[in-house]
């Protein structure tokens, strides 16, 4: 099996997480399991103080869920250590993981990539390649992920309803103005910064780390019950004749391979939406 994520470890307690899922990474089954297992060294390792994730693919971070996925294979998975289906899993877990988890952002992250970036602790992205978004809506979906419960306590209600509802995208420097990521570093400075940063980190007492970090989450994180019903709906609204025909009609003109319609996906849920 193709692994999707690789580790390396940069120095003592800061660990490195590469994305490779060809050709857009898209997230599949796999993904999930490897995220999953990933997460179980994080909460048991004693050692790994700070991880960052970033994508092999300069063009997409995460693209967002593989819509073909197995759904037998799908619905056959137990449920993680949190009760939870394995998505809502990893991202409750890594969001409460103690360990500090951040996102450096370069490419496409959209849909269920956008919920795995919100839920890291924090988020960096380049500032001419980074592109965030959550499309769901412009299929007739609702976002499986509640990555509306993240987005409220980042930005507020209005902007959260803008990036949910208006299903467009993000680019790197609006998503900085909006809270959506702590902050856009230029591209050519994004690696750097995001290493520096995590070095940093890593030379600082790992208990003091992950105490601070649970205090904050107290009052920042959203209850795990908000996020069930979520996918529920999801899983509801995708199954709805007008959702299946949109995502089809997307399929047909390059959803999930390296085309125009991933490039450039905000603008073509609107374009494929049927007209009043």
């Amino acid at each position: 099996m193709h692994k999707q994520i690789e580790i390396t470890q940069p120095t003592t307690g800061y660990w490195h997480a590469t994305f490779h899922n060809p050709p857009i990474n898209l997230i599949d089954l796999d993904t999930i399991n490897e995220l999953s297992h990933l997460v179980d060294t994080l909460e048991q390792d004693v050692d790994v103080k700070v991880i960052v994730f970033h994508s092999l693919d300069p063009d997409f971070f995460l693209a967002h869920y593989d819509v073909l996925s197995d759904r037998e294979r799908s619905a056959s998975m137990p449920d993680g250590p949190t009760g939870m289906r394995p998505w809502l899993d990893v991202l409750a877990r890594i969001s409460r993981a103690p360990v500090v988890s951040i996102a450096a952002i370069r490419g496409r992250a959209r849909g269920a990539g956008s919920e795995f970036a919100l839920a890291c602790d924090m988020r960096f992205a380049s500032r001419e390649k980074a592109v965030l978004g959550q499309f769901e809506v412009g299929v007739g979906a609702v976002p499986g992920g509640n990555p509306m419960a993240r987005l409220a306590g980042l930005m507020g209600r209005g902007r959260a309803l803008e990036v949910v509802l208006g299903a467009d995208d993000f680019p790197g420097d609006l998503a900085e103005r909006y809270g959506y990521v702590n902050r856009a570093v230029p591209d050519a400075e994004l690696d750097t910064f995001v290493d520096a940063f995590a070095r940093r980190i890593a030379s600082f007492d790992r208990q003091s780390l992950a105490e601070a970090k649970r205090f904050v989450d107290e009052v920042s994180l959203p209850d795990d019950s908000l996020f069930p019903p979520a996918l529920e709906q999801f899983y509801r609204s995708i199954a709805r004749p007008g959702t299946m025909t949109r995502v089809t009609r997307l399929l047909e003109s390059g959803l999930q391979t390296r085309s125009e319609i991933e490039f450039d996906l905000g603008r073509h849920v609107a374009a494929q939406a049927p007209k009043r």
